[in-house]
Parts: C-alpha cells; sequence; structure tokens
C-alpha cells in the first residue's frame, strides 16, 4: 500500500491558487485496472488487498481477461489457486471467447492446465472461432500440455470452423513429436480433415500412412471438395499420391466444379504426375462443369511437356469448353508457342472457331501475341476469319494496338478494310483508340481514309469524337475528309463541338473546315457547342467566323439553345457576338420564352437586361409569362411579374396566364397571380373563366381559391348595374 499512499500524497500535495486541494480516493476503474495488474504480475499480497477492498474478483479489461485468466497466461500457479478458491469462475471466457484453460494451454503452463482442469474446467471448450485447449497447445509445440489434455480426455476430432483440427496445424507448423503423440492417441474419424491433406501438402508419407493406418477411406474431403490426392496432384508430390493411390484414392475424383487430379496436375505442368495420374487410370477426357479437359488446363497454363505428354496418351484435341474453346485457342491466349507447336503438329485445326466465330488467329490478335500470331499464319491460319460480330484477326490487332501483329496481318493476307458489324473498318477502331502508329501502317496499306459505318462516321468522326488530335492530324495528312457528312448530314467538327474536343475542333478549323456547315435538321457546330455549353469550342467557332444568328430547319438559333438549356455563360459570349435577342422559331418561341419553359431564372435575367421583349407572344399569342404558367415555374412567374411582364396578356384564344395555370392545377402560382392584378372574371374566347376551367378539370384546391374572388367581382357587378338600371 505505500505505492498507493504516496501516490494519493502526491496528488494531496498540489496546490491551486494556494489553496490545497482535498485528497481524492482512488476511482474504481483505477482500483480494477491496478488489481488487474497485480494479477498479471503475480502479486498475491496485492491481488487479496484489492480483494478486500471491495474489487470484484471477475472484473475484466477492455477484451474480456479478467484476473484468472491473466494469471494462467503468466503462470502464477498460487494466485490461480487462490482466486478459484475465492470464487472466480474457471471457466469464465474472454470476449473472443477463451477460457482460463485456452489461454494457459497457448502459454504452454503445465501446472496451470494441471490445476484447472483438476478444478472442473471444460477441457474441450471451443473459443469464437472453434479453438480448443487441445489445439491451441499442438499449435504452439508445447509437448506436456498436450500428453496431460489427451490423457484427460481432450477431443481432437473437434475442429475449428475452418475444419482444422490439432493434427492439422501440428502438422502444418511442423512440430513432429506433438503430431506423433496425437498419431498414437486417435487416427480416426474427422480428426483426419484436413490432417491428410497436410500430409499430401508436405509429401509426408509416414504421416500419411499413420493417417491411413485405421481408415481405409483415402478420399476424405475438405470443404472445397478436394481429397488428398488433388493437394498431392496440386504440388506434384509423387510419393503420397502413389500411397493414396495404392490405399485406394480415387484417380477421378472430382470435387467442386468437377475438377479431377488429372486436371490439377495437368494445370500445374507436374508431367511426373500426370504420367502416374494416367497410368492408374486417370481419364484423359474428363471435363469439368466448364467443359475444361486436362489437354486445355496445360494448354491454358503453358506447360509443354504436360501437353506433349497428354497427346501422346491421346487427349482429345477437338474438345470444346462450354464457350467453345478449344485447348489450341487456349495456348494462343497464353502466347505459349511451344504449346501451340505441339498441338499443330498433332493436327489440330488451325482455323477451329468457338461459338463466337472466333478462331485461335482471333484470339492471338486480340491478346496482342506477336509470336503465336506468326506460328498460326506460317500454318495458314486464314487472316481475314470473320467473328460472330463480323470483326478479323486485323480488327482486334488494331484494339489490341499492337503494331507488329498488325504488321504481320497486313503481310500475310489480311484485308486492310474489312467490315466488321455496323461497317467499321480496323481504321475505325484504331482512330477510337488514339492508336496513331497503327493508323500511319494501315493507310500505308491503302486503308481507305473515309470508310464509313452504318451511320456515316468515319474514322475522322471518330476520332473527333474520342478528342484524337495527332490520329485526325494523321487521316487528314492521307487525304481523309474534313466535311464528310454522316447519315444525319453531320461533319467531323459537328462531333468535336459535341464531345468538347477543342484541339481536333481546331485543327479542323486550321484545315478550312467550314465553322457554318449544317446538319440535316440544320444544326451547325455553334448550335451543338451551344446546346452542350462547350465554351471553349464555341468560342473558337466565332472566331473562326460563325455565324450566331444562323436558323436550323426550325428557325432555332444558338441562343434559343443556350438558353433553354439555362447556360449562362453561353448565353452572355452569344449577346456579346450580337446575337438576336428578339428572333423567334417558326412557331414564334423566343430566347426568353425556352428560358420560362425549363425554369431558368438566370437566363431570364441576362436577358431581360439585354432588352428581351418580356410580352414577346409566339404565333399562338403566349407570352413567356403564360409559358411559365403552364408548366408550374413559380421562380420564372415571379421573375417576369417583378419586370414588369403582363399578368393579363392573351393568347389568340383568350387564356390568359390564370388560365393557363388554372387549367394546369397551379394553385401556388393563381395566388402570385392575383396578388399581382390578375382578373379571374376574364373570359377566353370560347366564355370560359379560370374557375370555369378548374371546375371542369376537377381541380379542388384552384376552385377553392377563386371561388371566392370570382363570386365577389360578379356580385359587386350586378349591384352596380341594378343601381344604374
Amino acid at each position: 500500500m505505500m505505492n498507493e499512499e504516496s501516490n494519493h500524497k502526491t496528488d494531496g500535495g498540489e496546490k491551486h491558487n494556494g489553496t490545497n486541494l482535498r485528497r481524492k480516493r482512488p476511482r474504481k476503474s483505477d482500483s480494477n485496472t491496478s488489481f488487474l495488474k497485480a494479477a498479471r504480475s503475480g502479486n498475491l499480497d496485492k491481488v487479496l488487498e484489492y480483494l478486500k477492498g471491495g474489487v470484484d474478483i471477475n472484473t475484466c479489461n477492455q477484451n474480456g481477461l479478467n484476473a484468472l485468466h491473466l494469471a494462467a497466461k503468466e503462470g502464477h500457479l498460487y494466485l490461480v489457486q487462490e482466486l478459484l478458491e475465492r470464487g472466480s469462475s474457471v471457466d469464465s471466457s474472454t470476449k473472443k471467447g477463451n477460457t482460463a484453460l485456452h489461454i494457459a494451454s497457448l502459454a504452454g503452463q503445465v501446472e496451470v492446465v494441471k490445476t484447472l482442469i483438476k478444478q472442473g474446467a471444460n477441457i474441450n471448450a471451443q473459443s469464437q472461432n472453434g479453438f480448443t485447449p487441445l489445439y491451441m497447445a499442438a499449435q504452439e509445440n508445447h509437448l506436456e500440455v498436450v500428453k496431460y489434455l489427451l490423457e484427460n480426455g481432450a477431443n481432437q476430432s473437434t475442429a475449428t470452423e475452418d475444419g482444422f483440427t490439432p493434427l492439422a496445424v501440428a502438422l502444418q507448423q511442423g512440430h513432429n513429436m506433438v503430431v506423433a503423440i496425437l498419431l498414437e492417441n486417435d487416427t480416426k474419424g474427422k480428426v483426419r480433415l484436413p490432417a491428410l491433406h497436410i500430409a499430401a501438402r508436405k509429401d509426408d508419407t509416414k504421416s500419411a500412412a499413420l493417417l491411413l493406418q485405421n481408415d481405409h477411406n483415402a478420399d476424405v474431403q475438405s470443404k472445397s471438395g478436394f481429397t488428398p490426392l488433388h493437394i498431392a496432384a496440386h504440388y506434384g508430390n509423387v510419393n503420397v499420391a502413389t500411397l493414396l493411390l495404392n490405399r485406394g484414392a480415387a484417380v477421378d475424383f472430382t470435387a467442386r466444379n468437377g475438377i479431377t487430379p488429372l486436371h490439377v496436375a495437368s494445370k500445374r505442368g507436374n508431367t511426373n504426375m500426370v504420367k502416374l495420374l494416367l497410368d492408374r487410370g486417370g481419364q484423359i477426357d474428363a471435363k469439368t462443369r466448364d467443359g475444361l479437359t486436362p489437354l486445355h488446363c496445360a494448354a491454358r497454363s503453358g506447360h509443354d511437356t504436360a501437353v506433349e505428354l497428354l497427346l501422346e496418351r491421346g487427349a482429345p484435341l477437338l474438345a470444346r469448353t462450354k464457350n467453345g474453346l478449344s485447348p489450341l485457342h487456349m495456348a494462343a491466349q497464353g502466347d505459349h508457342v511451344e504449346c501451340v507447336k505441339h498441338l499443330l503438329q498433332h493436327k489440330a485445326p488451325v482455323d477451329d472457331v468457338t461459338l463466337d466465330y472466333l478462331t485461335s488467329l482471333h484470339v492471338a490478335a486480340h491478346c496482342g501475341h506477336y509470336r503465336v500470331t506468326k506460328l498460326l499464319l506460317d500454318k495458314r491460319a486464314n487472316p481475314n476469319a470473320r467473328a460472330l460480330r463480323g470483326e478479323t484477326a486485323l480488327h482486334m490487332a488494331a484494339r489490341a494496338g499492337q503494331v507488329e501483329v498488325v504488321r504481320c496481318l497486313l503481310r500475310n493476307g489480311a484485308l486492310v478494310d474489312a467490315r466488321a458489324r455496323e461497317e467499321q473498318t480496323p481504321l475505325h477502331i484504331a482512330s477510337r483508340l488514339g492508336k496513331t502508329e497503327i493508323v500511319q501502317l494501315l493507310l500505308q496499306h491503302m486503308a481507305h481514309p473515309d470508310a464509313a459505318t452504318t451511320n456515316g462516321y468515319t474514322p475522322l468522326h471518330i476520332s473527333a469524337r474520342e478528342g484524337q488530335v495527332d490520329v485526325a492530324s494523321v487521316l487528314i495528312e492521307a487525304g481523309a475528309a474534313h466535311s464528310m457528312p454522316t447519315k444525319k448530314g453531320f461533319t467531323p467538327l459537328h462531333v468535336a463541338a459535341k464531345y468538347g474536343s477543342l484541339d481536333v475542333a481546331k485543327l479542323l478549323l486550321q484545315r478550312r473546315a467550314s465553322p457554318d456547315s449544317a446538319g440535316k435538321n440544320g444544326y451547325t457546330p455553334l448550335h451543338i457547342a451551344a446546346k452542350k455549353n462547350q465554351m471553349q469550342i464555341a468560342m473558337t467557332l466565332l472566331n473562326y467566323g460563325a455565324e450566331t444568328n444562323i436558323l436550323t430547319k426550325q428557325g432555332v438559333t444558338p441562343l434559343h439553345l443556350a438558353a433553354q438549356e439555362g447556360h449562362a455563360d453561353m448565353v452572355t459570349l452569344l449577346l456579346n457576338k450580337q446575337a438576336n435577342i428578339h428572333v423567334g422559331t417558326k412557331n414564334g418561341l423566343t430566347p426568353l420564352h425556352l428560358a420560362a419553359q425549363e425554369d431558368k431564372v438566370n437566363v431570364a435575367e441576362i436577358l431581360a437586361k439585354h432588352g428581351a421583349n418580356l410580352d414577346a407572344q409566339t404565333k399562338l399569342g403566349y407570352t413567356p409569362l403564360i409559358v411559365a404558367c403552364h408548366y408550374g415555374n413559380i421562380k420564372m412567374v415571379n421573375f417576369l411579374l417583378s419586370h414588369g411582364a403582363g399578368v393579363t396578356a392573351k393568347t389568340k384564344n383568350g387564356y390568359t396566364p390564370l388560365h393557363q395555370a388554372a387549367q394546369q392545377g397551379h394553385t401556388h402560382i393563381i395566388n402570385v397571380l392575383l396578388q399581382n392584378g390578375a382578373k379571374p372574371n376574364a373570359t377566353t374566347a370560347n366564355g370560359n373563366t379560370a374557375l370555369a376551367i378548374a371546375r371542369r378539370l376537377g381541380y379542388i384546391s384552384v376552385v377553392d381559391t377563386l371561388k371566392v374572388v370570382t363570386e365577389e367581382v360578379i356580385t359587386t357587378t350586378t349591384t352596380v348595374t341594378e343601381s344604374t338600371s
């Protein structure tokens, strides 16, 4: 207690503003911590003193370890005995589910283990992950603890949640003495999961033989369904594999997905293992769930000696996976030249196709494998074979970006302008991906620079879309037409404007592409730039003389589109370039009408500042305010009214803003209009008031709002008429 007292004295000796602080009693949490520290250090006197002072014997730290756990871990035998005598629970567990016996076993504290068991500890208790005391002792090579636990009834068949037994972990860790003790005690049942697998992995025939001594089932499975023979095949451990086969292991046992040991050995390229399994009757044409044979596995992994052995033993050359891949396809995919040679020497069809009509040459070209490509072409593979979507190997090589593969194909008769789906040529693909060197190579081999897809897109259109300025430059130098239209009449400059490809746009304009070329709908590149808010493109087009007020077939200007989309900066740019703010479309819609329709108040403000007519009418007489009322755009309604828009304006059919709002059921807008002088008694050309329209359409809240004001006005009018008469 001297240390505690001195600590208290230190606290009490502190001063604050000249006044001694009162001595503080130790907090309960401090006492608990000190109690656990005393238990860990084995200070029996201190522990007893804290217990006398009221500390709970079962108090624990943040990980759930109590005094008994800590004392057991450190091997403080007398303290363990004292705690048990004073009522500490022998099987209390930590947050991970470990008891004192787990902890003592893990730490190799054999005397503590003996005491705990004598006091009734559960010898086969499992932690959250399924660990038993025996498992922990075996894992850490504590031989004496293992012996004592086994002598007192520990069950070595109890496995962890991952299926590991004490024997399995001892084998894995290489604790040979522990392995020997465990094997002497029990070699049956679940104890063998996955101990025999581990022996197979380590090529430990001695342990495997012991495990098999009293149990003749050599095909015990892991959670994945693999047998020890699969494991031995994976690691190429012929000795254990031979033992397993001699003890009755099934040579063609199928694990998950239909994998046999021969598949495994072939994939790993363990030729001696492949030979052993074949000699023992392994099925050479066995298929996995995906249709892979052992030859597929060896070819895909590039194990040429295994491929050669399998071929000599009669492996099926034409076997197909579910996707139709042959072993030759797989060897080509992996760039395994020697495997390809072996397969071709054994007469594998060089142009064999998958379900998608892909040849091995397609596969090699797609992967960019020059050596396999050349080998296949030397063996007379068809360079122009078409896959399901019409692509040739050249299309695929262009996509892969492998110049040497492209060159090899061209030298061997590949059609430079071969057409795939949608009439795409290899040049289209290379242009899209920015493969400049391949573009140059294709053009040198007379590729048509203006070849068009079904939609009329040339390689230059494609490079404009993708912003591939170097490719575009090469194409133009090769004679590509800079203003070739698509089926919809759009030039590469239109495409560059749409996708914001500034460098390509500048290049096209420098090469005299027309900034005002119009598509079939009349849209120019400036229309598109305005709609897509491509500011840099728009400025570049204007600098090259693009017409600001040019009209589409429907009479739409770039300003209309910018206003409709709410692009304030674009609107400002166009207005500064003398865009006509008053021009109407064929229907008479001005830019302000379109801004009102889309509730783009930010644009309306700019248009108003530049003198836009707030009461401009369309061909049918609609003003921007009537349009805003129709669409329920309350912000726009407020803006227009605050800037003096006519609240009583009428369409050709006599509709006022109030009629329009009533027809659409916009009660909130009706209230704003009434507050700004709208006349509820105004009638349309058909004699309908706003109230009558709302009643007919069943807008209850609108009716309730208009009914009061409309009836009041009618009553007043009637009274005046009577007094006059």
